[in-house]
């Protein structure tokens, strides 16, 4: 590592290291010392205290004069640092004690004898017992008229415990270690100091070089070197002189014409602004009025769908459906790309069926696979996916729709396999194939290879676009392998997940199996002719349907029919109380706090959008297919 530092950290290591070591080795010693004498001074005046107390002692426990034991030990608390005395009798019973001690002392008997000193585990008390013991005096014998010394009086008498505070000797070795702290912080200071003032007298020269050479290099091309010295060193100064002046010259020529090339990038910029925002202002002016028609018009062709119709009738709904569903594919790839954009749309994060979602995806797209000669195969195991459910769907569908656009001839494959935590999704065709220099342009807004007439039956050149934004989105992962001629593979990466417990009870599992028999739902729009379609499209379905034209006739019919289980409103009501408002003044009603709802618009301005979203409103936008109103409902009211 130090041989990567350059000259002034290694002057600087060289002088500042040996001074610092020498600081903290001489004032950890003279700590530690200065420590080690506190610490003996103060159990040596411990122990003097208690000796001169047992000694003061002896007497009266002789005596039995517990009167006077106690004055003692009040005595001894008058020292600095004394927090407890006891003074014990040879039996161990108290004689006399004052204050209050940290540690029980111990019993009578064998435990007296073996009482010793001793300091807690925390280090704030320290105990010391000295035993009482009597003098030697020469008793006189009665008997035979001589003196003889006492035998028995060489038993201690008692025992004096003395507990001493140790919480002044801590905070005298807090104040030590402090002091000793700011010494050595003071010598490293200094020594860094002297450090940087050696190094930079020995390497200011080099420094200064290097300084103006990586100024130079970040753009001030105007930094000189100041020239002094000899030898090298003003070689060196001179050389980065030189070079800076070039690059001035050559920088002052860039810069003319890079300005030139800006201006007309800004131009072209203003311009395509100008354009998206009257692109944007159209869609959103021209959207609700192209979709309410083409919304109740699906809605009335799926009704006329369900009725018994004989064969000519019946290819007449089914080209009309299919014209419709061209048309509303069209508008939905527009609206997705604009919320999208607006930043409007919040995924909603659920673990589902990955087969089952897989293998509608491949039905709902074998008829224009086998109207191409194609031939559409799934593979997929049993496994479940956490993503939103709604929302990967449109990513694989737009997909597998792009690789059957451009698979002449041959076998589009949809395939899934588990990779540790995670699924991977596969779309593989044996179509033309991409070049790797358009394998990133084809993500673009309208780009369509291979399609310079613009044929209608091959879509916008949206599709892609809108699978990048919706990958970005949801987080997961995005892999394009191609080579012309050969096919391409689009494979999507996505959390696996386990599967959820089904629904119980007999609503849920009705609700499971697709039925909304006996639903009761309100329904509003201001237009008569969605209104009826709808409400047949429900009604169609088993369902109750009650209907208003807004929203104050929609909260008087609440009064007056049973609690509902779902809410339908269009945005535009046609008064003060939008889609939103009533919403919310429905939800006000007692019980009702809860209620499913569902709103539909025509309106894709991204300020509607946003306003949609805050109010936590599911949205579908016009025309609205019935199976998206149909999975909807069902995922609402499971949820619910």
């Amino acid at each position: 590592m130090i041989s990567d530092w350059g000259v002034r950290a290694r002057v600087t290591f060289v002088a500042f290291v040996p001074m610092l070591v020498v600081a903290a080795v001489l004032t950890a010693t003279h700590t530690g010392l200065r420590l080690s004498e506190l610490d003996q001074a103060l159990r040596a005046r411990a122990q003097a205290h208690a000796r001169q107390l047992a000694a003061a002692s002896e007497y009266a426990i002789f005596a039995g004069d517990r009167e006077t034991l106690g004055q003692l030990a009040d005595t001894l608390m008058l020292e600095d640092d004394v927090a407890a005395v006891a003074i014990l009798g040879a039996d161990g019973t108290t004689l006399a004690s004052a204050g209050r001690f940290a540690i029980v002392l111990a019993g009578t008997g064998s435990d007296l004898a073996r009482m010793q000193a001793l300091e807690t585990a925390d280090g704030r008390w320290l105990r010391i017992v000295e035993p009482i013991r009597p003098s030697h005096l020469l008793n006189e014998d009665v008997l035979s008229g001589g003196l003889v010394q006492d035998s028995v009086a060489q038993a201690p008498l008692g025992r004096l415990v003395v507990d001493i505070s140790l919480a002044r000797l801590e905070r005298r070795r807090s104040e030590l270690l402090l002091i000793a702290a700011g010494w050595l912080l003071i010598a490293a200071v200094g020594s860094l100091l002297l450090a940087r003032r050696m190094s930079h007298s020995v390497s200011g020269p080099i420094r200064e070089a290097a300084a103006a050479v990586l100024s130079i290099g970040q753009g001030n091309l105007q930094r000189r070197v100041r020239v002094a010295g000899g030898g090298s060193l003003r070689a060196l100064a001179e050389g980065v002189n030189e070079m800076a002046e070039r690059l001035e010259d050559a920088h002052a020529l860039m810069a003319r014409r890079i300005e030139e090339a800006t201006a007309e990038l800004r131009a072209r910029k203003d311009e395509a602004e100008r354009a998206n925002l009257a692109k944007s202002r159209f869609l959103a002016a021209a959207s609700h009025d192209l979709r309410q028609p083409l919304h109740a018009l699906g809605l009335f062709l799926s009704e006329l769908a369900q009725q018994p119709l004989d064969a000519r009738s019946r290819q007449l709904t089914n080209r009309l459906m299919t014209s419709t569903d061209a048309m509303e594919g069209l508008l939905d790839s527009l609206l997705d790309i604009s919320r999208l954009d607006a930043g409007v749309l919040t995924p909603e994060i659920t673990v589902f069926d990955m087969h089952a979602k897989l293998e509608h995806i491949v039905a709902a797209q074998s008829s224009a696979a086998s109207a191409r000669g194609l031939r559409l195969r799934l593979r997929c195991p049993p496994c479940w996916a956490r993503s939103d459910a709604l929302l990967f769907e449109r990513i694989v569908a737009n997909l597998v729709s792009n690789a059957i656009r451009y698979t002449p001839q041959g076998v589009v494959l949809v395939a899934c396999r588990r990779r540790g935590e995670r699924l991977r999704v596969e779309v593989r065709d044996s179509g033309l194939g991409i070049a790797p220099e358009d394998q990133q342009v084809i993500f673009q807004e309208f780009v369509q290879l291979g399609n310079a007439e613009r044929a209608r039956d091959k879509g916008l050149g949206l599709g892609l676009a809108i699978v990048r934004r919706l990958i970005d989105l949801l987080g997961h992962r995005l892999e394009l392998r191609s080579t012309p001629g050969r096919g391409s593979v689009f494979a999507v990466e996505l959390p696996a997940a386990a599967p959820p417990p089904a629904p119980a009870g007999d609503r849920g599992e009705a609700l499971a199996l697709g039925h909304f028999d006996d639903l009761r739902v309100l329904v509003a729009d201001d237009d008569e002719l969605a209104l009826s379609a709808t409400s047949s499209l429900l009604a169609a379905w088993g369902c109750e349907v009650f209907c208003a034209r807004d929203a104050e006739a929609l909260l008087a019919l609440l009064a007056r029919v049973p609690a509902p289980d779902l809410l339908i409103s269009d945005l535009r009501l046609g008064g003060e109380t939008d889609g939103v408002r009533l919403i919310e003044r429905v939800r006000a009603q007692p019980g009702l706090a809860a209620l499913p709802a569902v709103l539909i618009s025509g309106d894709i301005a991204p300020e509607t959008l946003a306003r949609v979203q805050v109010a936590g409103v599911q949205l579908l936008h016009k025309p609205v297919r019935p199976a998206r109103l149909r999975a909807l409902m069902h995922r609402l009211l499971v949820a619910q």
